[in-house]
């Protein structure tokens, strides 16, 4: 088989006010004409970032990509409903602020389901700190 795409060291770095987060780092894989491939790992570990890059969506940090032909990349883009002026907290209490049941106990109740799901040192942070499956939690 021939190979039709070859990814080596690839990087991703994205910057904020705190410093650099690092999304991607050495990342290197070939895909062989006919083949089906997975990107499978936890959330936030840069599987959008990679497709996004593909894609030509995002720009890399660095490393190479090449593909042996032109070639067009496409995925579903991830999409929620978060307000991007919300808080993780204040995005998931909507529903009860609208409903007038914004009450201590429910938003404990909040609160203790956002750590169940891994989100507890992101509560305070907006919409844009978070990846694409924590986004998704969120909403």
């Amino acid at each position: 088989m021939d190979k039709v795409l070859k990814v080596t060291n690839l990087q991703k770095y994205f910057h904020n006010n705190e410093g650099e987060i690092k999304a991607l780092d050495d990342i290197s894989f070939n895909v062989e004409e006919k083949e089906f491939v997975s990107i499978i790992g936890p959330s936030g570990c840069g599987k959008s970032t990679i497709l996004s890059i593909l894609s030509k969506l995002e720009e890399k940090s660095a490393g190479k990509i090449e593909f042996s032909k032109n070639y067009t990349i496409g995925y579903m883009l991830q999409n929620d409903c978060l307000f991007e002026w919300r808080t993780v907290l204040e995005n998931c209490l909507l529903g009860l602020e609208i409903a007038n049941k914004n009450t201590k106990e429910n938003k404990d109740y909040v609160i203790n389901l956002l750590k169940t799901y891994g989100l507890e040192e992101f509560i305070n942070e907006y919409p844009n700190r978070l990846s694409g499956g924590m986004r998704q939690r969120v909403g």
